[in-house]
């Protein structure tokens, strides 16, 4: 057999190949809504994938931040306690204002307003105590997810902080209502997320961050920004969990020490599943937003049937990321 021959023998027959790394959290999903289909009639009622989706921004707007964190090398584990603080905040806010501004539009903007500078501190502080203190991630965040937890249960004297039900009517709108039939919070996330997804792969920004992931030395030889765009990349967390935070509570107008938990787990577990890489160096927002929805729909679905119980939600999640890290690095090491 001549060497040209021997070659040939050696190359794997071509042939239609399906790269998992980009289609399988699709395929996941497809295979989820068929499978939820004939599980339960009413999975793909209008009523059913509205409420699913109305309640998933949530996660999804901050999900579509935790990208950008995780692209970059970083985590984010205080964003649900970070959340309930902010609602906390708003809340309160909201309350003191009511005897001298009176019940109306601008009492709400106003509280609206509160809870993006709180959110922006908030990621602001994160990000300074990572950049400028040189302490990891990890340690930091752990931290203030601590610290985030126990301000709001301390403002609520270990109760609930519940907004004047004369304030509630008119911020009710912002998560019931909604433009041709689809509630305001999907909106808003689906705006976000497109807008996440072209600065993620169409702008210099989401190439550092890319790049800073992959080797923060090598990025910073590039001429990167590196710390200021990590910097960045906590602010824009913090104002997207102040943005959800926004859609959140006129939900149940109430914020307490329960508030966001295990957000920062669906959060992260949504960007895993979407094909962004744990250690950084890759992200997609898109895949995000995938990851997203099946995280929704295995939720939805447990409610809807008797399979597993839906206390187990935590658990199912915390084996997807086990799982889908697992997946990465066979993946990795198959290369």
């Amino acid at each position: 057999m001549t060497d040209t021959s021997a070659t040939q023998a050696k190359r794997p027959a071509s042939g239609f190949k399906i790269d998992f790394h980009v289609w399988g959290p699709i395929i996941a999903l497809i295979v989820l809504v068929i499978a939820g289909a004939l599980m339960n009639p009413n999975f793909l009622s209008y009523g059913n994938v509205t409420n699913v989706l109305a309640r998933s921004a949530f996660i999804g707007i901050i999900a579509v931040g935790m990208t950008f964190v995780i692209t970059s090398g970083g985590l984010d584990l205080s964003v649900g306690s970070m959340a309930a603080f902010i609602a906390g905040v708003m809340i309160l806010i909201m309350n003191a204002l009511l005897p001298s501004m009176g019940v109306g539009i601008g009492i709400v903007l106003v509280g609206m307003a509160s809870a993006l500078v709180v959110g922006l501190a908030a990621g602001l502080v994160n990000g300074l105590l990572i950049t400028q203190a040189r302490i990891e991630a990890f340690i930091v965040t752990l931290g203030t997810m601590g610290i985030f937890r126990s301000l709001i249960t301390w403002l609520a004297d270990g109760g609930t902080l519940s907004l004047d039900y004369s304030v509630r009517e008119i911020y009710r709108p912002v998560y019931y209502s909604g433009l041709f039939g689809v509630a305001w919070p999907i909106i808003v996330f689906a705006v976000i997320a497109i807008i996440g997804e072209m600065i993620m792969r169409h702008t210099a920004f989401g190439r550092h961050c890319a790049a800073i992931g992959s080797n923060e030395q090598v990025a910073r030889y590039s001429a990167v920004h590196v710390d200021r765009v990590r910097l960045a990349t906590y602010v824009f967390l913090g104002i997207l969990v102040g943005i959800a935070t926004i859609m959140y509570v006129p939900r149940l107008g109430s914020a307490s020490s329960a508030t966001g938990v295990l957000w920062e787990l669906e959060a992260i577990a949504a960007v895993i599943i979407g094909g962004t890489v744990l250690k950084g160096g890759f992200g997609r927002v898109w895949g995000t937003v995938v990851g997203v929805l099946i995280l929704s729909l295995i939720d939805n679905l447990l409610n809807l049937t008797d399979l597993v119980s839906p206390y187990l939600n935590g658990a199912i999640q915390g084996v997807i990321i086990i799982l889908a890290v697992v997946l990465q690095r066979q993946k990795k090491a198959a290369r």
